[in-house]
């Protein structure tokens, strides 16, 4: 059978120095589905300073359309780590989305396509440990009270 190179969207590359994982197909596939192929790229993800909320005065957008666009990025966070937080934070609005929430869910999109080509790679080696991390914010959302948690894993030579 060879080498598995492909597998649910995944793109693996294997060489003596490692694994990479990738998913640049099917983000391109992603951009091109939501018409954002031909955009402006970004350099981040989300705005350093934007802070999402409920809100009601911002007109309401096709709930069907953003679950659509919010569970394909969460599909390319298998291979993207960098998008992980943003696409989380947009996913809170998913039971009521409004303009503004869709324009930073469009953010990501602009940004995927300034870096399409980024994904894991996991480097050969015999010795090394796992290390993790976690932290939560108690209540940190100032609207619902809602805690935000999360963990890093890192694999140390």
């Amino acid at each position: 059978m060879g080498q598995l190179k492909f597998f649910l969207g995944l793109q693996i590359i294997q060489s003596d120095k490692g694994i990479s994982i990738h998913q640049t197909k099917y983000a391109n596939e992603l951009l091109k589905k939501y018409k954002m192929d031909d955009t402006k790229e970004m350099k981040t993800p989300m705005h350093p300073s934007s802070a999402l909320r409920i809100e009601e005065d911002s007109p309401k957008v096709d709930q069907t359309q953003y679950r659509g666009m919010i569970g394909s990025l969460l599909y390319l966070t298998a291979s993207r780590p960098d998008i992980m937080f943003s696409v989380c934070l947009c996913a809170r609005f998913q039971a009521d989305p409004r303009e503004v929430h869709l324009k930073a869910v469009k953010r990501i999109f602009r940004y995927l396509k300034g870096t399409i080509n980024i994904g894991l790679c996991f480097r050969r080696s015999q010795d090394f440990s796992l290390l993790g991390y976690c932290d939560a914010d108690y209540a940190g959302d100032r609207w619902e009270r809602k805690s935000t948690s999360g963990g890093c894993h890192f694999m140390v030579k």
